[in-house]
């Protein structure tokens, strides 16, 4: 089965204050099929809306054509004013690949859009990140440079000619405004609060994160960097702006940012917007501390506090965790303190997880548990609550979810009565995969249990692997109890397929052979899963805490039903299967499988009852 395509876009648009007229755009969004609108992010003091949707890649272009059309029915960027850089009354509209699309499929999404709205709708156009067209305009920052006050001047520049639409400013342009179309990375963006009311602390702290940076300063440059006396260049003198050396010419400084700084000041100057050859006068320049980073810092009215605004453009570089992290030690440098921080818009699943697990790690905790925790771990460490409500469910994107309807979401009085009725589905497959995943889970708990009692370490890394490993297999099973469930399911669709004429009944054997072997694989993925399972338990029973050895045995046994279970059920449905190679290849699995791990378990439980006998001799020993 080809894999589904669907493209996530997140069009920022100038309005932020009046709902009624976000709702009409987001209503524009919402009437187009095969879209689905995932975010509404509105900002009083920024006076713009984060919208996300998600969809198929058409149906998503023409969602974000009807919102921008919208757009400029309802905005007026002549009125317009807010903290947030703007330039249109569609400030910007990227295209973001989720699954089935490249970043190419992604840059002619933009395209398309792009051209459509610049010929249709009459607004300069351009594209942006992996869409532009040139160097610069990857930038969006270059682009949005004097934001729509600028605009007019910037359209009579050759340099700033739109890459669609009227290059010439006019009445309706002034209404419209411009719009900038890309493809990116998931972009987070990402608020940090801070305990004060003074924009320019945010500011001070913004600099130093972001890629671009700021102007070297000296003298008074502590608390605040800014209290300090700019740097500037001057004929033959090229100061570094990280260090003491002072070039003669610029050649030389170049040499020296790669070679010491591993940085081009060429290219930071560039994007301030300076050219090397007019550089007298100029303030010095010197890097943030963050690739992939942009930031700025701002007061908002609704919650009464200063934030750094950031745009991570590429989060698998750099996380938030980190860039929090980095803003607490220069904010407590600075005498203030980050009260919490604030996600707008989406999250990708990867990215809180791993924050999840790096605060785990730093209260030197496992990370083998159940995802949710994790989760939560994140939310409460990164403060997600201070200013708004979190809901993991709706801000986080790319989570694993389980329908309503699946059956490990019945409490177990219910699935144990809907296994009990005389529906052949659920059946024993379902209840293998669950045996397995319980196996599993026991396996990581007494992982977890055993790694508290000891310290940071090699063993410790080791216990923690374990509950890591178990708690993967433990989730691969728990969609295992619903997807053989469904996989039978479809072997009995291809029964009640239609046989009259010889076409159809043709069609109907090849669906239910197909059927039948799709019944087979998730079995015997039960199955192989489940001895991992069984394996885990059996080496946390040897070098766990030996007073919860029952527990990994426990888990060892029921692990040892999963593989059995999941065996007798790809055995019962290989009657029916014509193709004998394939029957042949997967009784000799079964029977290997199924040998191997009646022997580990059977290891397994003696090595446990004799723990638990030494346990007894030593308790009795202590009773003398």
């Amino acid at each position: 089965m080809a894999e589904q395509k669907i493209v996530e876009c997140v069009p920022n648009f100038s309005e932020g204050r009046d709902l009624k007229v976000i709702e009409q755009i987001t209503n524009t969004i919402e009437s187009v099929d095969g879209v689905e609108l995932k975010d509404v992010d509105p900002g009083k003091a920024t006076n713009r809306t984060v919208v996300t949707f998600v969809g198929s890649p058409d149906a998503v272009v023409e969602a974000a054509f009807r919102a921008i059309k919208k757009a400029t029915e309802v905005i007026d960027m002549r009125k317009h004013t807010g903290a947030h850089p703007r330039m249109g009354a569609t400030d910007v509209c990227p295209f973001v690949p989720v699954t089935g699309l490249t970043m190419d499929d992604c840059v002619e999404l933009a395209k398309k859009l792009g051209k459509r709205v610049g010929e249709e709708l009459k607004i300069p156009v351009y594209l942006y990140e992996y869409a532009a067209t040139s160097p610069e305009r990857k930038n969006l920052a270059y682009i949005r440079q004097g934001e729509y006050e600028a605009l007019a001047e910037k359209l009579k520049k050759t340099e700033f000619k739109p890459d669609f639409g009227p290059a010439e400013f006019n009445e309706w342009i002034a209404k419209t405004g411009a719009t900038a179309i890309g493809a990116r990375e998931f972009l987070i963006a990402y608020n940090i609060n801070l305990n004060t009311s003074e924009k320019k602390y945010a500011f001070d702290i913004a600099f130093e994160l972001r890629k671009k940076g700021r102007s070297a300063r000296t003298g008074n440059i502590e608390p605040f960097y800014f209290h300090g006396e700019i740097i500037r260049y001057s004929e033959n003198h090229f100061p570094c702006g990280n260090c003491d050396f002072v070039a003669d010419n610029f050649d030389a400084l170049e040499k020296h940012t790669n070679d010491q700084h591993n940085y081009s000041i060429a290219k930071l100057l560039k994007s301030h917007g300076y050219s090397p050859d007019n550089l007298n006068g100029k303030p010095v320049k010197k890097p943030g501390i963050f690739d992939y980073c942009k930031a700025i810092g701002w007061f908002v009215d609704e919650y009464g506090i200063a934030q750094i605004s950031i745009n991570l453009t590429n989060y698998k570089v750099t996380p938030p965790h980190i860039v929090l992290e980095k803003t607490r030690e220069l904010a407590q440098q600075r005498g203030l303190i980050v009260t919490g921080s604030e996600i707008v818009g989406l999250v990708p699943y990867p990215a809180m997880l791993e924050a999840g697990k790096y605060y785990l790690k730093k209260q030197d905790r496992t990370t083998g548990i159940p995802p949710a925790d994790i989760l939560e771990i994140a939310i409460k460490s990164m403060g997600l609550r201070d200013v708004a409500d979190f809901d993991p469910d709706e801000k986080i994107i790319g989570m694993p979810k389980i329908p309503d309807d699946a059956l490990v979401k019945l409490d177990t009085q219910e699935f144990v009565d809907e296994v009990s009725r005389e529906s052949p589905a659920p059946g024993g497959g379902s209840v293998a995969a669950l045996a397995g995943s319980l196996g599993s889970a026991l396996a990581s708990m007494v992982a977890n249990i055993t790694s508290q009692k000891h310290p940071a370490g090699e063993f410790k890394d080791k216990l923690i692997s374990i509950a890591n490993s178990a708690q993967e297999i433990k989730e691969s099973l728990i969609r295992a109890v619903d997807e053989d469930t469904r996989a039978f399911n479809d072997y009995l669709d291809a029964v009640r397929m239609p046989k009259k004429t010889e076409q159809e009944r043709q069609a109907r054997e090849k669906a239910i052979q197909d059927g039948l072997k799709k019944a087979v694989q998730v079995p015997l993925e039960t199955a192989n899963l489940s001895f991992e399972a069984l394996k885990l338990a059996s080496e946390i029973a040897q070098i766990g805490n030996k007073a919860s050895v029952s527990d990994a045995g426990v888990g060892a046994q029921i692990a040892l039903t999963g593989v059995i279970g999941g065996c007798l059920n790809v055995l019962i449905n290989l009657g029916d299967i014509q193709d004998k190679d394939f029957v042949e290849d997967m009784k000799n699995r079964c029977k290997n499988l199924e040998d191997d791990a009646r022997k580990l378990a059977e290891q397994t439980i003696q090595q446990v009852k004799e723990i638990i006998a030494d346990l007894h001799a030593e308790a009795e020993e202590n009773n003398e």
